[in-house]
């Protein structure tokens, strides 16, 4: 008996999506990467699972609506974190991107 196609893509998806707790509500923006966006884009923001998001990057160059829309609503292989994070959170991970950037 074989596995079916869809199974591997289920568990991943479970992994990815089942792995995120929601942060604490006074959490700062390193805090909230770490917890959330580490496990993809890497603690250094190099890469990993995620592309890099850190300086020299693609996402260095992007506005910092399009980092909120992508974290928010997700992007090709990035789930939403709508239901995880809120707005301010939100915020907070954008700005600690963009310190780590040097922008």
């Amino acid at each position: 008996m074989s596995m079916p196609r869809w199974l591997p893509l289920v568990a991943a998806l479970t992994l990815v999506t089942g792995c995120v707790d929601r942060p604490d509500s006074e959490a700062t923006g390193a805090e909230i990467y770490l917890d959330v966006c580490a496990t993809c884009h890497a603690a250094d923001l190099s890469g990993s699972v995620g592309p890099a998001i850190g300086p020299e990057s693609n996402a260095a160059q992007q506005p910092d609506d399009f980092i909120t829309a992508a974290i928010r609503d997700g992007r090709g292989r990035m789930p939403s974190f709508s239901q995880t994070l809120t707005s301010e959170q939100i915020e907070r991970v954008v700005g600690y991107l963009r310190q780590v950037q040097g922008s």
